[in-house]
Formats: structure tokens, sequence, C-alpha cells
């Protein structure tokens, strides 16, 4: 197999960094802020999806993902009561994407449905100083020799080149800023649904394309050093497994591997909770797995929500 972000860090010119970045850490890490006071009503909402809002024994994951999805929103929303500007953010589902750039010398595109993007009314401040930016000079970016970076990528004739930020950017537009992207998979067979590192390679890629998207409305098309970075988050859930992602554009001069590197962190392989028994599970007349959620991990929880509040708190 293909090494998925591997392939996909050198298509975008990004070093990784592994786990989240300090100022979201800090928010997770701040008393203040309270967030151990949601973590029961999050522990509830988990219980919601996966056992109370069906009649089935077993509820299939394109159920629950969504609903899952949308109690965790639900919660996050509630923030906003302490923090007003929280209000001011948008989700737009089925939100299309086309972003086209060079690299060495093949023309690259991506495009597509790119999950459900949350827009802001306010960017999220660059994460990296101007000196850890700079020191991405030095970064040396991973080759694949002898086999093509792009082997496994579709080959398309493209007519015209196109750079479409689809409905959210448009001029006027009030939440002009993208925010996270949230990617469900929810597909109920394993073989549907992406592998947890062809999954982060998807979230970098559109993450990429939204930056790359936004950068170009705000700097204009000529390649260049960005004197503003652009941040974009990313979330993936399979309902019970997440996948957390912060990108930063340094740059879109992205033809050569030289210069200055774009960032992305990434925290990989994140449960939500161990396992949700539907019905309890009995032997010999003893109940050896109780009905209920096993395994709950706050921490995944509180990452949900500090990428959420980032750029707000």
């Amino acid at each position: 197999v293909f090494p998925g972000v591997r392939q996909a860090q050198w298509l975008t010119k990004t070093k990784l960094v592994e786990g989240l970045p300090p100022p979201v850490q800090a928010i997770m890490d701040n008393p203040a802020l309270g967030l151990q006071e949601l973590e029961e009503r999050a522990k509830h909402m988990v219980s919601h999806a996966r056992l109370w809002d069906t009649a089935e024994v077993a509820p299939r994951r394109e159920k629950y993902c969504p609903v899952l999805f949308e109690n965790l929103i639900h919660i996050c929303r509630l923030m906003s009561g302490k923090y007003p500007s929280l209000s001011k953010r948008m989700l737009a589902r089925n939100f299309r994407i086309a972003a086209m750039w060079e690299r060495e010398s093949i023309l690259l595109q991506v495009r597509g449905l790119s999950g459900i993007l949350m827009n802001s009314v306010t960017p999220i401040a660059p994460v990296a100083s101007k000196e850890e930016i700079l020191a991405t000079k030095e970064h040396v970016l991973e080759t694949f020799y002898p086999i093509a970076p792009t082997i496994d990528l579709q080959e398309v004739n493209v007519y015209k080149e196109l750079n479409d930020t689809g409905q959210c950017f448009r001029d006027g537009y009030p939440y002009s800023h993208p925010h996270t992207l949230f990617f469900l998979e929810s597909a109920n067979v394993r073989t549907d649904r992406f592998r947890p590192e062809q999954l982060r390679a998807k979230m970098l890629m559109f993450a990429f394309g939204n930056a790359l998207a936004k950068a170009r409305v705000l700097h204009g098309n000529d390649p260049k050093v960005l004197e503003q970075p652009v941040v974009v988050q990313s979330i993936a859930t399979d309902g019970q497994l997440f996948q957390f992602m912060v990108f930063q554009l340094n740059t879109t001069d992205l033809v050569s591997n030289d210069g200055v590197k774009n960032l992305v962190w990434i925290d990989s392989d994140q449960n939500l909770y161990e396992r949700a028994q539907c019905v309890p599970e009995v032997k010999k007349r003893v109940v050896t797995k109780p009905a209920g959620i096993s395994g709950f991990q706050p921490d995944t929880f509180k990452k949900f929500l500090a990428l959420y509040l980032h750029g707000t708190v």
C-alpha cells in the first residue's frame, strides 16, 4: 500500500508535526474554561447516539455516526453563552472545493465533496511563529524514488484550470473564513470506509485545498510565502475513532522542494469510547458485559471541543 499521509505531504509541500499544536493544547489544559464540566454531558451524548436513538439491537454506523457528530456540535455550541463570538459560525454541508497547483512539473488538483465545513467570521491566527515557519526551509521532503509520488492519483484531462471556493467565500458572505472540516466515515461496511491512514491523507488534501483557495482569494494567484498564513483544521470520525488535524498554509510557492514548507499537526486514532454494549452479554446466567458505554475517553472529547474553540478563546 502506498503511504497515504507521506504522499499527501509531498503533494502539498508539507512538514508533519505529531500531536496537536501548543495553542490547542493550551485550550485543553485551561481549567478556567470548565471543559471538565461538559464531560458528563458528552458521555450522555455518546449513550444517546449509540444506545437510545434507535430501536435496533445493534444500531448501524450510518445512523449513529452522524447523530454523535450533531450531539458533539450541540455541546460545543453551549459554550457560545460564555463566548458570544462562537455564534458567528456556519456549517456548510455537501460543500464542493476545487484548487489547482503545480508541483515540480506536475499539475495537480484537489476537488470534490469536502465534508462538512464550518466557516467563521474571523480566521484562525497562525499557530506557528515566523521563526518556526522559516525553520521549515531546512526540512527535506521525503521522495519515493523510483516510485512516482503521483502513482495512484487519477489522471484527467483539464480543459479549464479551476480554482473554486464554492459558495462559502463569495464577496459579501459574512462567514468567509474556513475554520474546520468534518469528515464522517459512516459507511456500515468496513470495506466502504476509508482506513485511518487514507482518511488522514484525505483530511490533509482537503484542508490544504481549502486553505489554498482562500489564500488565492486573499493574496492573488502569484506563488509566494504568505505574510499571513492560512490555518484550516480537520476532524474525522467513524463514530468511535477520531482523527484531529491542524494545517497551516505558509506558502503558495509549491513548484520546487526548496524554501518554506507548509505545516500540519496530526493527532491520530483517538477513541472516544472503547465499547458500546446495546444489550447485556450473559453467560451461564451471569452478566459478563453490562449494557452501556465503557471506556469513555474524556481527552478525546476535549480535543474536539478545543479545536472548535480555537480561534475564539
